[in-house]
């Protein structure tokens, strides 16, 4: 496989989302936009390809199918080039669930746009620390933080 297509096309594809769900007006069809078609298909590449790469169906680089039960195995499953990019896929799409929710929920508490940003930038660059950062922000919009920290 083109590990390196795959990598350049979904991290391509996946600032795309980030650009659309951070700059675009958040109509239902732009947001459902960026859940199916960002969100969601990032994560169907990513079953697509885990599933024939961990059971050896395709060569990702790593001489067989690594043990992930140990950090020895993660460690030779991400020093190849196909395990690489399906845990740098698996990060993108995980990263932009978190920030459609963020921003969802951003929007239902009343935040602006230009609080959101660079949240949803460090949701993008280092996922949970922005998610946290979030969390944080919305505290400070409640009485009590048990309401703050609990996603509705």
């Amino acid at each position: 496989m083109n590990w390196d297509l795959i990598f350049t096309v979904t991290n391509n594809y996946a600032l795309l989302m980030w650009l659309i769900l951070a700059f675009a007006p958040r109509k239902p069809l732009v947001m459902n936009f960026v859940f199916y078609g960002g969100a969601g298909l990032l994560a169907l590449t990513y079953a697509l390809i885990i599933i024939p790469l961990m059971t050896g169906m395709i060569d990702g680089g790593s001489g067989g199918t690594p043990d992930m039960t140990t950090l020895t195995g993660v460690q030779q499953l991400l020093s190849s080039d196909g395990g690489a990019t399906i845990g740098w896929i698996h990060y993108l799409a995980f990263d932009l669930f978190v920030g459609i929710w963020v921003a969802r929920n951003a929007d239902k508490y009343g935040f602006a746009r230009w609080i959101q940003i660079p949240i949803l930038f460090f949701t993008l660059m280092l996922g949970p620390l922005g998610l946290v950062l979030y969390l944080l922000l919305r505290a400070t919009r409640h009485n009590r933080v048990a309401d703050a920290v609990i996603p509705q």
